[in-house]
């Protein structure tokens, strides 16, 4: 089996970054406590049942007979150091600890049965866990980053073992024999990384590859027609959206019209962040840049989701409105702004990037773009280098949380809040909503205020969002792939058409 990938990977420790491209490499590796299907629910995964014995105690029993790569027995222990591992792995550009916050305490009662403690009540901690990819202390204790590339370390539980990583290229894979799901039906997988858009369909309609995703829009047409290719697809969780820095004082890539840096933030006046967003004419950026691929956004989770608010819209294109607005905040001639986007992670990631830089352009907001290769923007981006980015998340929970705690939740190491949050925004009413919403047993009420969330944010305009993309694999004649929410792409999902 042969998949190739449009995104970067950047390591094989589980626990290392929090990107879509890293998770969908590590589910052949590594298993979940609690898994998730195609459509983002949650199902049994290494624990087979869970249940809260008492409101701030969630009890996981977990599969019996399951064993590591190497043979050796999967314990309650090795989840106890996972969830430990987990928030702690050094130089992460944005890991796991927010999933695993509101752990006080992980009891072991024997070696089938976990206990986690919570300060308060947490429902939603079975949906986070399944964020969380379980690895064993035998090897894990001691090793770092490194030694999950290397291999030594790539220990897991998942349906396929590591034969061999090299970064950039691709990832070999060997089938597990004794895998507790039952065996795959790929006894090698070559799990290849193609950035180049136009590269990747050359390589499944050459079959030199059988699975490609994120197909490009242009090719989209020309490969719907094509008899040697099927396409699968699915409304994703993903939104591409543009962060403005928050911190006070002067910001990156941010000066006057003369060139000069501004002595203080734009983008801490409400209004330009708002000027910003109804500059931006995203019925046309759906319609011709992503080709039918996106729709316009005005929240980060797409209807039917939970969370999903029907009152918050994608807001309506106003370039009068956005120049009256950037008058009123006292920049009545603009000023100028780059815009880093990447280049090879998401889907025309830099053809966004420049329609959006045109468009604000046309209301004295002179932008320029620096498109950059995913691993240099995710390290930069991670060290605040940047005054404007374009980005994307995956709220691949389920619901509108996720985005909250990792992207725009106050930066807080200790309370494992805002990893993802390199903009470092901040708003107290927003934090206050999130531990509301966690610690709300009642579903109906827990989604009340989650809709409560969203419609602050965009008032807001804490993040900028942009289009809500759909996610589109294309797959080799007599194969089949079952599309997911999450965008995740993975050998387990391929199987031979009937």
């Amino acid at each position: 089996m042969n998949i190739g990938i449009g995104g970067a990977v950047t390591s094989i420790d589980p626990h290392f970054y929090n990107a879509s491209p890293n998770n969908g490499l590590a589910m052949h590796l590594f298993d979940f406590l609690v898994g998730r299907d195609e459509k983002a629910q949650p199902v049994p995964g290494l624990a087979e049942s869970w249940r809260a014995v008492e409101p701030t105690v969630w009890e996981f029993k977990l599969r019996p007979g399951v064993t590591w790569h190497d043979g050796k027995p999967f314990t309650a222990d090795d989840v106890a150091f996972s969830i430990a591992r987990a928030p702690n792995v050094p130089n992460s550009p944005g890991g796991f600890g927010g999933f695993v916050r509101a752990i006080t305490k992980v009891e072991v009662l024997d070696d089938l049965t976990v206990r986690m403690h919570t300060a308060a009540p947490h429902p939603l901690l079975p949906v986070e866990l399944g964020a969380v990819s379980i690895v064993s202390r035998h090897v894990g204790e001691g090793a770092g980053t490194e030694d999950y590339n290397s291999g030594r370390a790539a220990i897991g539980t998942g349906p396929y073992r590591l034969d061999s990583y090299r970064p950039g290229d691709r990832a070999v894979l060997r089938r597990n024999e004794t895998y507790w799901g039952g065996r795959e039906p790929w006894e090698v997988v070559n799990y290849r990384f193609l950035p180049n858009d136009g590269a990747r369909s050359a390589a499944v309609l050459a079959g030199d590859v059988d699975v490609i995703d994120q197909v490009p829009s242009s090719d989209l047409a020309r490969l719907r027609r094509d008899n040697r290719v099927g396409l699968s697809e699915v409304q994703g969780v993903r939104l591409m959206y543009i962060s403005p820095d928050a911190r006070e004082g002067s910001v990156p890539f941010v000066t006057d019209n003369d060139g000069k840096p501004l002595a203080q933030n734009p983008f801490r006046d409400r209004r330009v962040r708002q000027a910003l967003s109804i500059a931006i004419q995203r019925d046309a950026l759906a319609e011709r840049i992503m080709e039918g691929t996106a729709a316009p956004a005005g929240q980060w989770m797409p209807e039917g989701t939970f969370g999903y608010n029907p009152d918050v819209r994608p807001p309506a294109y106003d370039a009068a409105g956005a120049r009256r607005l950037l008058a009123e905040a006292g920049f009545p001639n603009g000023f100028r702004l780059t815009l880093h986007s990447p280049n090879d992670r998401y889907p025309n990631d830099a053809k966004l990037a420049q329609a959006v830089a045109q468009m604000w352009s046309r209301i004295g907001v002179q932008t320029q773009v620096e498109a950059l290769p995913w691993t240099t923007f995710a390290a930069r981006s991670a060290r605040q280098e940047f005054g404007m980015r374009l980005a994307g998340w995956g709220s691949t929970t389920g619901e509108a949380s996720s985005m909250i705690i990792n992207i725009l939740a106050t930066h807080d190491t200790a309370k494992r809040l805002g990893s993802n949050n390199h903009a470092r925004y901040s708003n107290p009413e927003l934090d206050a909503l999130l531990t509301r919403a966690s610690t709300t047993v009642d579903d109906a009420q827990r989604e009340a205020v989650l809709r409560q969330a969203v419609k602050l944010a965009t008032d807001e305009a804490a993040l900028i969002p942009v289009v809500q993309l759909v996610n589109i694999w294309a797959v080799r004649r007599g194969l089949t792939y079952a599309p997911r929410m999450d965008e995740r792409t993975t050998a387990m999902g391929v199987r031979a058409a009937p």
